[in-house]
């Protein structure tokens, strides 16, 4: 067999670094359907950009960005800003881990109530479940205190609720429901729908604001003064419901910042993507429906990049011209 061309060996290296380098790009995955449509984005990015890319590995939130810093990961496209801001800083910071983006803006979270109660008796605060006759309403086991479904361990939410319980003083009357957030959840929205007083943390993109809708089913909790933990400082305050207590959430990407370094192609792409927040909402309603295999989510992806076909033509091209 004749051997290639030297000119078209170099034309080759300079279109597919990674491949001709051998090296495997690993997603890591937190495991949530909801999350999965954004990671097969990216992957049909690099993929087009010519790299090889191993299959999204589902990992614990927490366990990703350990796996991100080992490089037993590459990337994590869910990375929460602040929320995951904790675990980002324990594996090593920027010098190992490097957040880029963000995709998608401006996520709302927070402490939400069903709106029968909250029109009932007036509880508009986090604060007013102090009073221990109105914590015990939302009791369901019994020993007399608020129960508050929350947030699933090692997510970087329930650090927030467990800091808001020490700081609003709510430790004797409210506690946190705690387990897999969807099946948990799903008990919450029962609840609500016998007429019973609920209380849940939630937050945006995600389906259950489209089921349990703000203003018609459920209303937002306000705090009378923001408290965050670590003396951590931001606007948590939302045009039209409040403060709410919890800062913005912006949806990037968290990478190996060795991988960013060697792969300018790979860095430039990821930091151009962009999929708006009423996207994600979308697809996690579709999810939500019944539309969450990975093979289904998969296609959403593909529909999705087909959708903005002229947006992605760019980003493609700019991270093609970085070199």
């Amino acid at each position: 067999m004749k051997s290639l061309p030297k000119a078209l060996l170099l034309c080759s290296f300079f279109i597919s670094p990674a491949a001709f380098a051998g090296e495997q790009v690993i997603p890591a995955w937190s495991g949530a359907p909801e999350e999965l449509m954004q990671t097969y984005i990216i992957d049909d990015g690099l993929k087009e950009l010519g790299y090889e890319v191993a299959d999204p590995s589902p990992l614990n939130i927490e366990v990703a960005y350990v796996a991100v810093k080992q490089g037993d990961a590459t990337f994590f496209s869910a990375y929460a800003d602040p929320l995951h801001n904790a675990f980002m800083k324990e594996n090593g910071g920027i010098d190992v881990i490097t957040p880029l983006g963000p995709y998608a803006k401006d996520g709302i979270q927070g402490y939400l109530i069903d709106k029968k109660t909250a029109d009932a008796t007036g509880i508009k605060y986090l604060e007013d479940l102090k009073d221990p006759e109105k914590a015990k309403l939302f009791d369901i086991d019994g020993n007399g205190k608020a129960d508050l479904f929350g947030c699933d361990p090692g997510w970087g939410c329930e650090r927030v609720i467990n800091h808001h319980l020490d700081a609003y003083g709510l430790r004797d009357t409210v506690e946190q429901k705690q387990g897999n957030y969807t099946a948990i959840i799903t008990d919450a929205i029962q609840r609500i729908k016998e007429g019973k007083p609920t209380i849940y943390y939630t937050w945006t993109p995600y389906w259950l604001s489209s089921v349990l809708q703000p203003g018609r089913d459920v209303v937002w909790l306000n705090v009378k003064k923001t408290e965050l933990p670590d003396g951590g400082t931001g606007n948590t305050e939302i045009e039209g419901v409040g403060n709410v207590g919890f800062t913005k959430v912006d949806l990037g990407i968290a990478a190996s910042t060795k991988f960013i370094n060697a792969n300018p192609s790979a860095k430039k792409f990821f930091k151009a993507v962009k999929i708006p927040l009423e996207d994600l909402n979308m697809e996690a309603l579709r999810i939500h429906d019944g539309e969450k295999a990975n093979e289904q989510i998969r296609v959403h992806a593909s529909e999705w990049i087909a959708k903005n076909k002229a947006k992605w033509d760019e980003w493609i091209a700019e991270a093609k011209a970085a070199k």
